[in-house]
């Protein structure tokens, strides 16, 4: 399945030019040397632009080891790029690991660091999620451009409640510098979603989650998400986030043009059951779930990206075209990193996935090298 856009190719040869794609053709190039995946597809890594989190180790750790280790664990979920996202923190918690972000990016030999997601501190505590509402404020300009200085330009993503004071100021300043703002962890109206959305937001954090229903009187932000056209749902499909029905309707209302496939995954992620933390949170993982200690919320998922493309296709509620695309082009392009990774296309760096028919992960290569196989 070979992936540029919209279009999907046959049986054919696809060339690695120095870590780079090249064409594809229909016949073996001469002295060309052969990797042979006969009856296999062939897709783009994915990009998962949610995670706090895996193999044992949390971005919110501030270790540059840390991310190291996530960097290089993640091709085995079929993630060639990824954004390492924080949680609500105090100030400086945030401006240290942004810095620590900053060192990593670029060094990383797995999967690539392609940006920052902040993931608070703006949001409301009504649906906090496991979040610490202690640090939760109204946006503040100068703070972010303190913590993106640290980053040296590496925050992609910032989400925010569109009901805090002085959303709409602070969106319009930072669109305008290229940083796509999403709005979830929110208790809003419908008409607050609309105006942060007028503002330059685009993007709803894991759609459904940490945000007010949709009611028939008050539309709220699952009727925002619903409605509001050319904006991008991230969506958790684990089938515990979000029933698969859910899941359907919402790509019905999006299309699959405007769903962002993610994880939320956190440190627990890759690892076996057991006592873990998400930022300063007790969770504990079972059954497929991670559950805070104290009160039994989600805390994150431990979802591999492989998996949740995976589901939706066997869940019957999207096309193995479809689904790849939702794992990776349109991420990338929800958070204007379509240039660097999500496609199949010449001259980008060979960043791929092989997938058997029944679509599990059976090799994963960066920049044309082979980092994972079953």
């Amino acid at each position: 399945m070979y992936k540029r856009q919209h279009e999907t190719k046959p049986a054919g040869y696809l060339e690695l030019v120095d870590g780079r794609f090249g064409q594809w053709t229909e016949s073996v190039p001469s002295a060309a040397q052969v990797l042979d995946y006969t009856g296999y597809q062939i897709a783009p890594g994915l990009v998962d632009t949610h995670i706090h989190g895996y193999a044992g180790h949390d971005v919110m750790d501030n270790s540059a080891d840390g991310l190291r280790s996530i960097s290089q664990r993640l091709p085995e979920a079929g993630v060639t790029s990824f954004l390492p996202t924080t949680l609500t923190a105090s100030s400086q918690q945030l401006e240290d690991i942004c810095a620590t972000i900053a060192d990593v990016a670029g060094s990383d030999k797995g999967a690539k660091i392609q940006g920052i997601y902040f993931e608070g501190p703006y949001f409301t505590e009504k649906y906090k999620g496991a979040q610490n509402a202690a640090y939760m404020k109204d946006p503040s300009l100068e703070e972010f451009k303190g913590w993106q200085k640290a980053a040296k330009g590496l925050i992609k993503k910032i989400a925010l409640a569109p009901e805090r004071q002085g959303v709409e100021s602070f969106v319009s300043a930072v669109t305008k510098d290229g940083v796509t703002v999403a709005l979830g962890h929110s208790n809003a109206t419908y008409a607050e979603a609309k105006a942060a959305v007028a503002a330059g937001a685009s993007v709803w954090v894991h759609a459904y989650n940490g945000m007010r229903g949709l009611n028939h009187r008050e539309p709220g932000m699952v009727g925002a998400v619903y409605h509001i056209p050319q904006t991008y749902a991230e969506l958790i499909c684990d089938g515990h986030h979000v029933s698969p029905v859910a899941c359907d309707i919402l790509m019905q209302q999006k299309g699959y043009d405007h769903v962002a496939l993610i994880t939320d995954c956190m440190a627990a992620g890759g690892q076996p059951d057991g006592d873990y933390l998400l930022g300063e949170f007790p969770v504990v993982v079972k059954d497929g779930t991670a559950r805070l200690k104290d009160g039994g919320n989600l805390a994150g998922s431990i979802l591999k990206l492989k998996d949740g493309l995976k589901n939706v296709v066997d869940w019957g509620i999207a096309s193995p075209e479809e689904a790849v695309r939702m794992a990776t082009y349109i991420p990338a392009k929800s958070v204007g990193i379509e240039d660097k990774c999500g496609q199949i296309k010449a001259g980008r760096p060979a960043d791929f996935i092989v997938l058997d028919k029944a679509m599990n992960l059976q090799a994963t290569y960066v920049d044309g090298k082979e980092v994972f196989n079953k």
